[in-house]
């Protein structure tokens, strides 16, 4: 719910940057506290591992162009693409969550007692929809996947598939708001599937030396390869585990 809780919030409409729970007085309604990944905070981060919407309320007291001129309004499903944590506004550690809305969700009954499986749809429609990306350098992200033979930096896991070897590259900082990380090869990374997404939510960070945070290892680092010290810096403190950063 968007409803002016806290200051941290920010709506772009079908983008929001939703600030977590917790760390508030109850009188004042300031933040106090840091906030920690539990309760609220995990469930949200728990969405988004399982790729389950979330259903987005906004409220008149959010401050915003999107919130309704009184009362509250129901406004869709929106999925919870990344979060982090980060000083807030008020000086106190909070967990953040951008969450993009979708067209079209479609979410399973409530109230159910045991796992059931959907029997899917066996002829899909399509929708129209226009999609807002940011504009990747793809021959950049080739180059430094060969630059490394399609291997992780982490685990040197080469994988070959029918078409050919498979390697992702990875952003250090993120792009896109509010991380507005570059799109240039100090910033990338050539990973693996299982440790892009392990980075990505800051189950390891790296050290400046290339030690790895949360997981035993050095980072492989070529010597054609100026990776970014400062990046690495920005991932460690708003992904890093909070004990390690």
């Amino acid at each position: 719910m968007l409803s002016g809780g806290y200051e941290d919030d920010q709506d772009f409409g079908d983008v929001i940057v939703y600030t977590g729970h917790g760390g508030q007085d109850p009188i004042s309604r300031k933040q106090v506290a840091d906030q920690t990944l539990t309760r609220q905070n995990m469930a949200l981060a728990v969405s988004m591992q399982q790729g389950l919407p979330v259903r987005v309320v906004r409220g008149a007291a959010h401050r915003s162009a999107f919130s309704p001129s009184n009362g509250y309004r129901y406004d869709g499903l929106y999925i919870v693409e990344r979060f982090w944590h980060e000083k807030g506004a008020a000086g106190f550690t909070v967990w953040r969550f951008s969450l993009l809305k979708q067209s079209e969700t479609r979410v399973s009954p409530e109230g159910h007692t045991q796992l059931t499986i959907s029997p899917g749809n066996a002829a899909p429609g399509r929708i129209p929809r226009a999609v807002s990306r940011i504009a990747r350098d793809t021959v950049l992200s080739g180059q430094i996947k060969v630059l490394y033979d399609f291997s992780c930096q982490v685990c040197a896991t080469r994988l070959l598939g029918p078409a050919g070897p498979y390697a992702e590259a990875a952003h250090v900082r993120p792009l896109g708001r509010p991380h507005n990380g570059p799109d240039t090869v100090d910033n990338l990374l050539c990973l693996c599937p299982n440790h892009h997404y392990l980075f990505d939510v800051g189950a390891f960070g790296i050290k400046d030396d290339l030690s790895l945070i949360g997981m035993v290892g050095q980072l492989r680092l070529d010597r054609r390869h100026a990776l970014s010290p400062e990046h690495l810096r920005y991932h460690r403190q708003h992904f890093g585990l909070l004990a390690e950063v």
